[in-house]
């Protein structure tokens, strides 16, 4: 087996081409020990057997499922989230359920409730949101895990595109296992200025992923300097993982040499 890559990978977008559960069979191969995962189901409320497919697929894998979305609607049509739509409270809630069940049987402690698109004519969605949030954060509350909002680019009816919109949130919601969910590619997409959003919010920072800017694709191949970026992150005082969430250029994971480690 290869040498253990410390970044955890992100089985949903680097690995799409393969059945998703052979998919954490595949980074355990590649050398990866940690996986993370958007929405693995069709609904918000699979069945036990489905969501017990799931699990067993990360247990024979051996890798540990680090981080896991809720449920987010129809991403390909779109949707970002549930977390701000009228009217779904109740699919948010019940996806909560089952992460929180999922990371209580394999000790995943991050997950990741995207905000949700602004629909037009709508009043009062960052009061849903808040609510569901601050019933997210005592759910997961139960197993030590922490809920992680994320800033993200490519949709203008997001309305979370900078960490210091995200940190808002959280703190309107006011639960101490809130934190930011730092995606160095959608913060530098948006013109963030990543050392800044380092120093200023290093101890909101709870998960980090890594794309590089342009094109989303593996570190290296674009403007970011992730060792600097990076060695920043642990000076700071970050201790958590890092996770790859690009568009695969190539099958291999040869680009992540002994340097990029």
């Amino acid at each position: 087996m290869p040498v253990t890559f410390p970044h955890a990978l992100n089985c949903s977008i680097v690995l799409a081409d393969l059945p998703l559960l052979d998919r954490p069979r595949a980074a355990a191969d590649a050398g990866f020990d940690a996986v993370e995962f958007w929405w693995p189901f069709a609904t918000a409320a699979p069945s036990d057997a489905e969501v017990d497919r799931f699990a067993r697929a990360i247990e024979d894998a051996g890798v540990r499922l680090i981080g896991l979305n809720i449920a987010a609607g129809d991403m390909p049509a779109g949707d970002r989230g549930l977390a701000s739509w009228p009217g779904r409270a109740q699919e948010f809630r019940d996806s909560v359920a089952v992460a929180v069940g999922l990371g209580e049987r394999l000790g995943t402690r991050i997950f990741n409730a995207l905000y949700g698109n602004r629909i037009d004519g709508t009043v009062g969605q960052d009061e849903i949101a808040a609510e569901n949030l601050a019933h997210a954060a005592k759910e997961a509350g139960r197993i030590g895990a922490t809920i992680v909002l994320e800033p993200l680019s490519g949709t203008d009816r997001y309305p979370l595109r900078t960490a210091a919109q995200a940190v808002e949130v959280l703190d309107r919601v006011g639960a101490p296992n809130l934190g930011l969910l730092a995606d160095l590619y959608h913060l530098a997409a948006n013109g963030e200025d990543l050392d800044a959003v380092i120093a200023r919010y290093a101890d909101r920072i709870a998960h980090v992923q890594l794309a590089d800017v342009p094109g989303r694709h593996e570190p290296g191949t674009g403007e970011l300097d992730f060792a600097h970026l990076l060695d920043a992150l642990r000076a700071a005082g970050y201790s958590g993982r890092t996770a790859l969430e690009y568009v695969p250029t190539r099958p291999d994971f040869a680009w992540l040499g002994t340097e990029n480690r």
